[in-house]
This record gives C-alpha cells, structure tokens and sequence, in this order.
C-alpha cells in the first residue's frame, strides 16, 4: 500500500503524504471502504465514535429535530434541547460543576475554559488583576487554536507557529515509563510530578498564574498514560492553596471512554473546570462544551457583570445539543460506560502477550483508552529513528489486516518516539474484541518481519 500519495481531488488534506482510502458506510465498530473492504475502527476516529456508526435511532432523532428546528443564536433564544443537554451533563458531573457552555469540540472547549479562568480573575479582583498564564504540560494535546496550542505540549505542532503563541509554562508529563526522575514506580513519578507543578508555581509567581489544565489520561500525545491516584489529591490541594483554577481536559477521556463517566472520577477530586468534546456526541455531530462549578459561573455570572465576554456562532447549537442527549441517552440505557470497563479489562489483558514482540516498548490505558509504545530495544527504550517513519509502516501494515488505530509521536523529544491509540467504540462485544486482537496481533507481526 502506497503511504505518499493523497488523492488528487478540491479536499485539502492534512496531510499530502498520505493515501486516505474511501469510506462509503459505517456499522458498529466498522468502516466499509468503496472496494468492499471491512476495517474495524480501533480507535473510534480519534476517541470520537465511541457508540459506533450507523445509529439509526440518532439518525431518526436528528431528522425529526431538523424539521423542527435547525438553528438558534444563544445570544437571544433558548431551546429545550439545549436545556436538556446540558441538565444531562450536569448531572453526570461531579460535584458543582452545574454549569454548561456548549462550543463545537476541543479546541473551542480548553479555549474557553481558560478564558473562563481569566474572567473569573477579573471579575473577584479587579481588572489589574495579573493572573493569566495557564500552567500545562510536554506531551500533552489541548487543542489547535493558538490559545489551545499554547498549551499543548507536542513540540512538533507548536513548532512553526512558536512565535505566534502565549507564554504559558510547561511541566514535566506524569508519563512513568520514560519519567526523569529514574522513579520505579507509578506512585513516585506522581508525587514528582505534582511536585513539579508546585514548583513552577513558585517560579512564576502564584500571583500571575490563572490556571493549571490536565488530561486525567493521556489521549493523542502519549497516549493512555495515567497517574497514581495521589498525583491529583496533590495537585488539587497545591491548586487550592495557591489560589489557581484546575481546569480537566476530558475531551478524548469523557462520556465513558475510560470506564467511568468522566475519567476524573478514577483519581477521587473535583476540579473547578471540565473541557469536554468527542464522545460527547459520538461524530454524529460537532459539539464540545466546557462545565464550570458553581464558584466559577457564580463569580463570573451572578455576583459579577453577568457577561461571558466570549462566543461563537454555533455556541449552543440545538440540533448538536439534542443530538448529544440523545448519545447519552443511548450510552446510559445500554450500559456501554459498564462495558467499556469490562471490555477494556478482557482487551488489556489480551494484549499482554503483545510484548512478545519486541517492537512492543509500553502498553498502558484505562478502560478503551489504551496507548502502545513502540521501540528499537525494549531493554534500553530506545525508539525507532524519526526516518524509520515507524507509526506509519504500522499504521499502514494494520490497514492492510483492516484495523485502524489512532498513530503519533514526538513522545521522547518532541522528534523521536512512535505510539500508537486503541480506543474502539466503548459497545464492543467480547467476541468483536477477539476479532480486534486478531488483526492487530496480525499487523503488528507482519511489521516485526519487515524491520529484522
């Protein structure tokens, strides 16, 4: 299979280096392409699919709800499936985080949430106030808006446009298999870590630091890294003590994908703010949102100017709000938050005999959240050399057993470092997660071959 030739067609591609197969239909975990040929969607787009495709019953709903209504500007008017929609989040929230502003993904949602951060600032203590950098992390995805991408921390995308970004501070990732601290185990690499935030508090000054913003569990950047519990029991109190915001980012993590409702819920705290977007909607429809506590929107909202000085068009759009409650719906009715922990249980498992491949550096995840790590010496973690192009030979080899995964890189020194996501949707059965391992196995061995 060719890996350098984009179709030649009016789509401008994100990447020209790249052959992009054709996709007719969807059913379930599959994609069907134009030739007949079944792939199942491992990585459920980028954590996106999480219920799978061709839902009929979505499908219905959205017809009926365009009939009745395709647009509203949440400036002048409210609707009740936006109402709804948002009443659904809250209630799967933690704690007071009651308050829903609705955006269409990702970027849109970590953006908000730390302009939300500022404002808060201002409105509590003045426009003199000088908090505002966001405190983030290496290897860590927030987002492409420069806003978003000021907190990333995957070198390679912040690169060409570093002269365009904020100042935001960078700390070392919770990311114990390639951790700088030479710790043995999970639990110290978390207290360094949390330590480290703390930290750069001081350096910076506590006075000029609005927020700090975390994955629960890695997504694209190093993908199913977690911590030890205690790592977010110490940056919550370090976040309280200096008077910072905690800000979440659940985008790839939330609605299940890890076993839990939100992947928060795993580590025992309440933040303040929740970025949320992906399986909020399963890719029936764009849509993100950003869940404020009660302190947050209160300040802001009620004891404040009562003006969110932010916006966009389909902020709140009614037919993606609708459609979102619906997928929760689904997702609560069915039980598919239950069986993503069971499935990612029997599927973790099953990949332990991976590392007899020794190609295989790092298996790592939570739930339907699992990261790989692929290496030139699992001894030394040495990685593939950047020419080697190693995610795409593997990404290529899987393809041809027809299974996709979600591919990155950068994780060693924002160069070197292949890896690759599994997140398929969070309703596979049993018997589809043989199936998965079976070509993934296939895929896997068929590259090991090619590189001795």
């Amino acid at each position: 299979m060719s890996l350098n030739k984009a179709p030649e067609n009016n789509v401008f591609y994100r990447n020209q280096n790249w052959h992009y197969p054709r996709i007719t239909h969807g059913k379930g975990i599959y994609l069907y392409g134009e030739n007949g040929k079944e792939y199942i969607d491992a990585c459920s787009g980028s954590a996106v699919a999480n219920i799978g495709h061709g839902n009929t019953e979505i499908a219905e709903f959205a017809r009926e709800h365009i009939k009745r209504i395709a647009f509203t500007h949440l400036d002048r008017w409210t609707v009740d499936s936006i109402e709804k929609c948002a009443r659904q989040v809250s209630d799967k929230a933690p704690g007071s985080l009651n308050h829903v502003y609705f955006v269409s993904g990702g970027s849109e949602a970590t953006e908000t949430a730390i302009k939300m951060a500022r404002q808060f600032y201002i409105e509590r203590d003045g426009k003199n106030t000088k908090k505002w950098k966001v405190i983030s992390k290496w290897n860590s995805f927030h987002g492409n808006t420069i806003g978003s991408l000021s907190m990333t921390g995957i070198k390679e995308r912040r690169s060409i446009y570093e002269p365009m970004l904020l100042d935001f501070p960078k700390i070392p990732q919770f990311y114990h298999y390639r951790n700088q601290w030479n710790c043995a185990t999970l639990r110290e690499t978390s207290i360094k870590s949390a330590e480290a935030l703390e930290t750069e508090i001081v350096k910076q000054g506590k006075e000029n630091i609005s927020a700090f913003i975390s994955e629960p569990v890695v997504g694209s950047a190093a993908p199913g890294v977690h911590p030890d519990k205690i790592y977010f029991e110490m940056v919550k109190e370090i976040c309280r003590k200096h008077d910072i915001i905690l800000i979440i980012d659940e985008v790839m993590s939330g609605y299940g994908r890890t076993g839990r409702y939100f992947a928060i819920e795993h580590f025992g705290i309440t933040p303040d703010i929740i970025t949320t977007g992906k399986g909020m909607s399963c890719g029936y429809t764009p849509l993100g949102a950003a869940i404020a506590n009660d302190e947050v929107f209160s300040t802001i909202m009620v004891k404040g100017s009562g003006q969110f000085i932010h916006g966009h068009t389909f902020a709140g759009n009614p037919l993606s709000c609708g459609i979102a409650g619906k997928v929760m719906e689904i997702i609560e009715r069915e039980g598919y938050v239950k069986n993503c922990e069971q499935m990612g249980e029997y599927l973790m498992k099953k990949l332990e005999s991976l590392y007899n491949y020794s190609m295989i550096g790092d298996i790592r995840g939570k739930g339907l959240m699992i990261g790989i790590e692929l290496v030139k010496d699992q001894k030394t973690k040495e990685p593939f050399p950047f020419e080697l192009k190693m995610k795409a030979k593997v990404t290529s080899n899987l393809l041809d057993e027809g299974i996709v995964v979600y591919p990155g890189g950068g994780t060693v020194d924002g160069i070197r470092g292949d890896h690759f996501l599994l997140a398929p949707p969070i309703n596979i059965t049993r018997d589809e997660v043989d199936e998965l391992f079976k070509r993934l196995d296939a895929g896997i061995k068929k590259t090991t071959e090619t590189i001795q």
